[in-house]
Formats: structure tokens, C-alpha cells, sequence
């Protein structure tokens, strides 16, 4: 990590104490929107990450490497794994906070190849808010839970209203994300 992010987080910072209404340990979370490319199932090539709550309130990923994620042979693309982690640090601060937040800032380290066929085991966790600001960290292992670690990864989410997806997305997109979400009698404001 940069000297800058070797004092995590950065600034003076409250504990991030997950929401009432956060799921608990063992929920396993579903696409937030199924074009998504970090989760959604709609997008063939897309990473199609699985994510639970773990029992210490972190939030565990999977995400295993296809052929379709490489970059160079046989190894995955390093910013398709910033993508991943992207994605599981971006479903931690939404789903433990209950709030709309989008990335303000996100480092890797690449501690070593990530093949393709392997599967990249994430956990992430909370580290701190300041106002609208969320610090998250999570570390990548290969192969297991316990494999050795392939990517660090920090990041600064910062939380907006949900009029920052409605007035910069496609209204269309989102006015059917909404009704399918509401249909389903799920939050559709928490992480669009």
C-alpha cells in the first residue's frame, strides 16, 4: 500500500457499527441488480461473485477466474480483480450500513498471480466512518479461506443520496431495477 494509506484509515475515524437492520451472520446476499458485472447473473461474462455475512460481521466473497477474465495467459486481469474487490468492499459498506454509498477511492496490492480455474476468497471489513465517509479493507486469499494471500485491497466509499444514480443512471434502468425490487419487497435504494 502507499505511505498515504499505511495509516488506515486516514483520518480520525468513528467505529463503523453495522445497522439494525443489517443481515445477520450466515445470510447469503444475492445480486444487488442483475446486470451488474460484479454479481448480477444476467451478464454472462461477468464475475458472478457470492457473497455472505460472516459471524464477525465481515462479508465474505467468492469469485472464482474464467477464461474470459484473463489478461495475461492464464493469469487474471489486474483490473478485473480491482473490479472484484470493487465489488465485494462496495456490498460490505451496503449491506452492514443499510446506506447508498459509491467508490471514492480504491488500492490494491498484488501480492501474487491469481490463475485461471482458481477461486479468490475475499474478506472484507469495515474500518471506520468519518461523516459521509466509510473506510473498508479486505484481503484476497487463492484457493481456500485460509490460502495464501493473492490482493489486498483499501477503500473510501463515500455516501450519497439515492438522486445520484436516478439523475447519473439510465432512468429507464433504474425505474425497472425499482419496480422489480419493490415487487420483490426489497430495499431498491440501499446499493442500485
Amino acid at each position: 500500500m502507499s505511505k498515504a494509506a499505511e495509516n488506515w484509515p486516514p483520518e480520525d475515524t468513528e467505529p463503523a457499527t453495522p445497522h439494525p437492520d443489517a443481515p445477520p451472520s450466515g445470510t447469503e446476499l444475492g445480486e444487488h441488480y442483475s446486470q451488474c458485472f460484479g454479481c448480477g447473473d444476467d451478464v454472462e461474462s461477468g464475475l458472478h461473485i457470492r457473497s455472505m455475512i460472516a459471524s464477525d460481521m465481515t462479508v465474505v466473497s467468492k469469485f472464482t477466474v474464467g477464461k474470459d477474465h484473463q489478461g495475461a495467459p492464464g493469469l487474471a486481469h489486474g483490473g478485473l480483480l480491482a473490479c472484484a474487490f470493487d465489488e465485494a468492499l462496495g456490498s460490505t459498506v451496503g449491506n452492514l450500513l443499510r446506506r447508498p454509498a459509491v467508490t471514492a477511492r480504491l488500492e490494491t496490492d498484488f501480492v501474487r498471480p491469481v490463475p485461471v480455474g482458481s477461486t479468490l476468497h475475499i474478506a472484507a471489513k469495515l474500518d471506520g466512518v468519518s461523516r459521509r465517509k466509510t473506510y473498508v479493507s479486505a484481503e484476497g486469499r487463492l484457493d481456500a479461506e485460509d490460502g495464501p494471500v493473492a490482493v489486498r485491497a483499501r477503500g473510501l466509499f463515500v455516501t450519497v443520496g439515492v438522486e445520484h444514480f436516478t439523475k447519473h443512471g439510465d432512468a429507464d434502468a433504474i425505474s425497472q431495477f425499482r419496480d422489480v425490487r419493490q415487487a420483490a419487497g426489497q430495499d431498491w435504494d440501499i446499493n442500485p
